[in-house]
């Protein structure tokens, strides 16, 4: 099943370094950050694997987890971890279910034969499981930047939204006690005129 901006991600397992097993609800509560790249130890895919690493604790400032995503295996993303001391895990997708379901396998013509490449793209889940935004066919420089400052207008989003429904609820309770006062207003000025009557008569 694909992927589909504002709509939750469709069900997947997947293993990371570190033992870490990721899936669609492995981390809710948490904005999540997936980026697909080509191939550990290629000049792109490090610098852009350097550049997620020194804003890293940013990201973690602002509520997300990174998880880098490629089809090497992870022996491979053992050693590509260890060389750059990445302080985030990275997913081995080899038989390319995440791939293709993020729709970042492409058609490559390199040295004039048709290859299976990996799209550079990244994917910005938010704390509910929902795709909020997605970069495709994307160039290295400038970008962990851009992700970094849509990762904090979501965290800034999402805390404006439990403010609202707190004024909403208090406003709804206002104006539950105001028509319980009026109620009770009318109700006490009922009793003393039928008390009248009964006194008259």
């Amino acid at each position: 099943m694909a992927i589909v901006v504002n709509k939750p991600l469709p069900e997947f397992e997947a293993n990371a370094t570190g033992g870490v097993k990721v899936s669609n609800t492995s981390h809710t509560g948490q904005i999540l950050i997936l980026y697909f790249y080509p191939k550990d130890n290629t000049p792109g895919c490090t610098t852009e694997a350097m550049q997620f690493r020194d804003k890293h604790k940013e990201f973690e400032k602002a509520g997300a987890i990174v998880f880098g995503v490629s089809r090497d295996n992870m022996k491979s993303h053992d050693d590509f971890k260890t060389k750059l001391e990445l302080p985030f895990e990275l997913i081995a997708d080899t038989e390319e279910k995440m791939c293709h379901m993020f729709g970042v396998v492409k058609n490559k013509i390199m040295y004039g034969k048709k290859v299976k490449g990996i799209e550079r793209s990244t994917f910005l889940i938010d704390a509910n499981g929902i795709l909020v935004q997605e970069w495709r066919g994307l160039k290295v420089p400038g970008h962990v930047d851009e992700v970094l400052k849509a990762v904090k207008a979501l965290k800034t989003a999402a805390k404006k939204a439990p403010a609202k429904k707190t004024t909403a609820r208090k406003t709804a309770a206002k104006t539950t006690a105001a028509k319980k006062t009026a109620t009770a207003k009318k109700t006490a000025a009922k009793k003393p005129a039928a008390k009248t009557k009964k006194e008259n008569g």
